[in-house]
């Protein structure tokens, strides 16, 4: 439990500094400040105690080897014997400095005498050839110079260690003496020094890194909260606030956000209010049109079995208010049927129905058998809303027998676990710039166009009858001419009662509601 809980913490700490995170910009910004002024603090400073280090060890070799060489070479004769060099050279590296020494001279007999201190383990072979030269110049005399020979020193690496070379020849011919002191002692120093400092600068980053942290959380905090709190409001729940506290910039950040949060609740309030208002107001009208208009049908049907007994200057007019009046009570069904869909009390009363039979009594009630093409093999029995199909397919068809012209082709198919219902026609097809406004309620593509014998409320209608279903409707244009609605409805359709009322007396007809289609004279 332990083990898993410590996972669970790590992949949450991970989650958090995901890539490219502000948290992680705030620690490898830390991070980087805090590794460069460590770093360059760390090579100052190890670069001054390395100078100071090495010049002390530096300046007590040579001074004391410029001592030692006064004091005991000095006293030596111009040719010194090769003994008296050789004690001369083992009484100089008999010191605290522990460096070698190495006495170059000539004796009365013009021999050449290399004395040795540590039997012969500083030869003048591990003397750099540009010290020697140096050494053995003689400078000129002048002002500014009072001495020919001086002392010189080097420091030089044998075998990975180093050494530091000093040499000086004794003024009047004297021997000239060399000395050999290993800097190992003052490396190994340096060496503990980097590594103390280096251990100094990884404590400084670790220390950037968790102040770092420190100052992202606080900094962090509040701004996931205003994260999470926009979220929410973005699902929906309004009523969301930030807990202010504090007078800086994040507090006022909250500030402003509850103030906007508090300003778009009343808006959507208001919004809401408004549209049930305006659903209310269509679904009482319609329904107080009903009434008046089921005494109007009547007279009209009345009027029109008289139509052709009437005086001719009469008949038009009896023809012009029979129309309008089946259209008027088109527009109120339709627009019931609207207050159901948006009031969300449009429920389905399904049966298991063999498709074609079905596609085929929609095609023979409206007579359009002569002007329709139906390719639906017998078989395929589906779980749906008959009279919701119905109106589906009356609409699609009597939409692209009207605007598409004729045949209209109709298509049958299962494609997995899906029912395919496509209607294609003949026509122009429909311009890009509508396709995505077909199933617009009352769009209409042509302005000028606004008066049409239909309700523009066709398509919206068979999508919201699609989408009951758990299905879609889509539109295009075939490559070889002419429009296609797609019907797709899964198989079988989600398991919804219909209430029993007014969802089941809205009936439909084909050429009915097809004018978000048609209408804007995009055909």
């Amino acid at each position: 439990m332990t083990t898993r809980s410590t996972a669970r913490r790590a992949l949450s700490w991970v989650t958090r500094v995901r890539f490219g995170s502000l948290r992680l910009r705030l620690l490898a910004v830390f991070a980087a400040v805090a590794l460069t002024a460590a770093v360059s603090a760390s090579g100052i400073a190890y670069w001054l105690n390395r100078d100071a280090v090495l010049t002390r060890a530096q300046n007590a070799a040579l001074d004391d080897f410029r001592a030692s060489m006064t004091r005991n070479v000095g006293s030596l004769p111009v040719n010194a014997p090769c003994d008296e060099l050789q004690e001369a050279a083992d009484r100089m590296a008999s010191n605290t400095q522990s460096y070698q020494v190495l006495l170059l001279g000539t004796d009365v007999n013009g021999a050449h005498c290399a004395a040795s201190s540590g039997h012969g383990a500083f030869t003048l072979a591990q003397v750099p050839a540009s010290l020697r030269t140096a050494v053995d110049k003689a400078r000129p005399l002048t002002d500014g110079n009072h001495d020919a020979y001086h002392l010189y020193w080097q420091r030089t690496t044998v075998g990975g260690r180093p050494y530091l070379v000093g040499g000086a020849r004794m003024i009047g011919d004297g021997p000239t003496g060399y000395m050999y002191k290993s800097l190992a002692a003052e490396r190994s120093d340096l060496n503990s020094l980097a590594w103390s400092l280096g251990i100094a600068t990884a404590l400084a980053l670790i220390g950037a890194a968790l102040l770092a942290q420190a100052a992202a959380s606080t900094v962090l905090r509040p701004v996931q909260r205003l994260s999470v709190a926009a979220r929410r409001l973005g699902e929906g729940r309004l009523d969301t606030r930030l807990r202010v506290s504090g007078t800086d910039e994040l507090a006022e950040l909250s500030r402003t956000f509850n103030n906007a949060a508090e300003a778009l609740q009343r808006q959507v309030e208001d919004l809401s209010n408004r549209e049930a208002a305006s659903r209310r107001f269509v679904a009482d009208m319609s329904h107080e049109l009903r009434t008046p208009l089921t005494a109007i049908t009547a007279v009209t049907e009345v009027l029109e079995d008289e139509a052709d007994s009437l005086d001719p200057m009469i008949a038009p007019a009896v023809r012009l208010v029979v129309t309008e009046t089946r259209r008027l009570g088109d527009l109120v069904e339709n627009l019931m049927e609207v207050t159901r869909f948006d009031a969300g009390t449009a429920r389905l009363r399904v049966d298991e129905v063999d498709v074609a039979d079905l596609v085929t009594a929609c095609i023979d009630a409206r007579a359009w058998l002569d002007a329709v093409e139906l390719d639906a093999p017998r078989g395929i029995l589906v779980r749906l809303d008959p009279r919701r199909l119905d109106v589906v397919l009356a609409n699609l068809i009597g939409n692209a027998l009207k605007h598409g012209g004729s045949p209209v082709r109709v298509t049958v198919r299962t494609e997995g676990p899906e029912l395919v219902v496509r209607v294609s026609d003949n026509g122009p097809g429909i311009p890009e710039e509508v396709l995505p406004h077909v199933f617009d309620r009352f769009y209409k593509a042509d302005a000028s166009r606004a008066r049409s014998e239909g309700s523009g409320l066709g398509l919206s209608i068979a999508m919201a009858n699609a989408h009951i279903h758990g299905g879609d409707i889509t539109a295009a244009n075939r490559p070889e001419g002419g429009a296609e609605f797609t019907l797709r409805l899964p198989m079988p359709p989600p398991e919804r009662e219909e209430h029993d009322g007014e969802d089941s007396d809205a009936t439909h007809d084909g050429h009915d509601g097809h004018d978000d289609h048609a209408d804007g004279g995009q055909r």
